[in-house]
């Protein structure tokens, strides 16, 4: 365990601007916004706030997209949050690791449990992955962003990006899998030898298919939201 004089600790760990613009790394687990309007936020992600800075839950509503903001609901973490005003917001998610991706102009599916904030000059729209419905617990929910702006994701230690090819697709673990590029569509495959071996459901024995041009996104973690027939 580190141990600090007083003095040494608060030099430490005090905030520090860096001035890298919207969306800045104060650690690698800790995202700070230098909010001056709007962006979206992960319900819950706060940690802190300084300035005139507003929380709005529902605000999703009112740009008339439906009922997305359900549809986006695969366990409470995964709402979404307006947060407006001017000031700096501090956000973090269960101490993951955060990623900042700057799009321009080009296309992103994220597992939406990853999503920590992105900037409201991006579009979404939220999917299900609807061919493994019947295994999902609580649901199993992407994002597709596209346009431009910036997007912070979130992974279990640090991620591992997969290059996918027409004639080498990849396969992952739909538990591990947390982002694919926009123009990929994964198919979904049961190895019911494997699942025979193991001698009940995995991760392993249902998997992702990736085929084309593209790539696609693994953390060396297996996120706890699928449900295993046995």
């Amino acid at each position: 365990m580190a141990r600090f004089g007083l003095r040494e600790f608060l030099e430490t760990s005090t905030q520090k601007d860096r001035g890298q613009g919207l969306f800045e790394l104060e650690r690698d687990r800790v995202l700070e916004v230098n909010l001056n309007g709007d962006i979206w936020t992960k319900t819950g992600s706060m940690i802190a706030y300084v300035g005139n800075v507003k929380f709005e839950r529902e605000g999703i509503l009112q740009q008339g997209m439906g009922n997305l903001l359900k549809k986006m609901v695969s366990g409470e973490g995964t709402r979404l949050t307006k947060a407006s005003g001017r000031g700096v917001v501090y956000l973090a998610d269960t101490g993951k690791k955060i990623t900042i991706l700057n799009l321009e102009g080009e296309s992103i599916f994220v597992n939406a449990n990853d999503v920590l904030a992105f900037e409201t000059s991006l579009q979404f729209d939220i999917k299900m992955l609807r061919k493994v419905a019947a295994m999902l617990s609580g649901g199993l929910f992407n994002a597709r962003f596209s346009g431009t702006g910036m997007l912070a994701i979130t992974s279990h230690y640090d991620p591992l990006t997969l290059r996918v090819t027409p004639d080498l697709p990849v396969f992952t673990d739909p538990n591990a899998t947390i982002a694919w590029s926009g123009n990929l569509t994964p198919e979904f495959k049961t190895d019911i030898t494997l699942k025979t071996f193991l001698g009940r459901g995995s991760g392993e024995s249902l998997q992702m298919k990736f085929l084309g041009d593209g790539f696609v996104v693994v953390q060396p973690y297996e996120e706890i939201y699928m449900q295993h027939g046995g």
